[in-house]
Formats: C-alpha cells, structure tokens, sequence
C-alpha cells in the first residue's frame, strides 16, 4: 500500500506539471479576454483515477503556478482559475467514484459542466468588474450571450476530451507501474467511448469557429 502512494503522489505531480504545461503552450482565444487552456482535462483525469480531492490539489497548484508565473490577473485570476476547475472536475470525480461505468463517467461530466457554468455565471458577474474596469451592468449584460456560450464551449471540449483520452492515459500509467492495478476504468466498449467523445468534440470545434467567424 505505502508502494503505490508514494506512485500515486508522482502521478499526481506529473498531471499537475502537465496540467500546467497546457496552461503554458495551449491557449485558444475565443472572445474577449476568454480563451481555452484544456488544462481541466488532465485536472479532471486525475480526479476520475483518484478522488475529487486529487482533482481539487492539481487544481490549486496549477492556479497558483499560473498566478505566479504567466498571469497578469492576480489573486483574482487564480481564484477564478480554481473555481473553474474545480467546479468540473471535482464534481465529475465525485459522481463517477460512485458510479465507475461509462455511464456513470458521462453523467458526472454532465453535472461538472452544469457546475461549471453555474459557478462562473456567478462569480463572472461578481468578480470580471474588478479586475476588468467594466460596471456590473455592463457585465450583467454579457452573462448570456458572452460568459454562458463561453462556458458551454469549455465544458464540452473538456468532457469530449476526457472521454477520449481517459482510457489511453490509464493504460499509459499502467504500463508505466504508476498506478495501482486496482483502479479500473469506465466502461467496456472503447467505441462507444469514442463515438460519444468524438461526437461532442466535433460539435464544440464547429461551435468555436462559428464564435470566432471562420465559418
């Protein structure tokens, strides 16, 4: 047992730096000042392998690093960093550690993207006045047609991607002794997994070039 924490803590230092090496090469502008790091997928792997609370560690350490190294938001960026993250992806690890099917991984997906927009609906229109400048009327204004489809956009590509790079990166840890044989993984049809992970992520990159007004 002592064996594989001690893995385990290397595993989860190794999603954190790669969480937050996305966060460093990957970075999507799709309107305003919001863009998309899929810094959450690798966040939200390690809270399905482990427990929310591995989900909410790689979390805080990604936005601190953040904070401390790229950002120019602040405290107020890496609390918002944080609530984002977490809000998907502790509360898709909490649901699919009771239920580890495919079925039970698609339904806490669903429920963190619902958690997420529900969270930054709300802290967007407390917290953007602040470090942006603008009124909270004007950003009451902005919630639904810029902050919700924003949101909706980010929850997505966040799920579609889990969906199809959990088993790969599962496999991957297995192989390399890194994690304990005893975690199992969602689902038994690597096809559907894919059909439905495939299918998301078309619709959100179809989404994203009509926001952006490539198509």
């Amino acid at each position: 047992m002592k064996k594989y924490n001690v893995k385990h803590m290397v595993t989860l230092a190794m999603l954190t730096a790669l969480a937050y090496a996305l966060v460093c090469l990957i970075r999507i502008p799709v309107v305003l000042f919001l863009s998309y790091e899929p810094k959450d997928v690798i966040i939200t792997i390690g809270g399905l392998l482990f427990n929310p609370a591995a989900a909410f560690i790689i979390s805080l350490v990604t936005a601190l690093l953040e904070m401390v190294s790229i950002s120019d938001t602040g405290v107020i960026g890496a609390l918002m960093n944080l609530l984002s993250s977490a809000a998907f992806s502790c509360t898709a690890a909490f649901i699919y550690k009771k239920r580890r099917t495919l079925g039970g991984a698609v339904v806490g997906l669903a429920a963190g993207s619902v958690a997420m927009v529900v969270t930054m609906l709300l802290w967007n229109w407390l917290i953007t006045p602040l470090y942006q400048g603008w009124p909270r009327e004007a950003v009451a204004e902005m919630l639904v047609p810029v902050f919700l489809p924003f949101n909706l956009l980010k929850a997505g590509l966040n799920s579609a991607l889990v969906l199809c790079l959990y088993k790969p990166l599962v496999g991957t840890l297995r192989k390399a002794d890194l994690i304990s044989p005893q975690i199992n993984h969602a689902g038994k049809s690597k096809l559907g997994v894919y059909l439905i992970g495939g299918g998301l992520l078309i619709t959100c990159i179809l989404a994203l070039l009509v926001i952006r007004g490539i198509i």
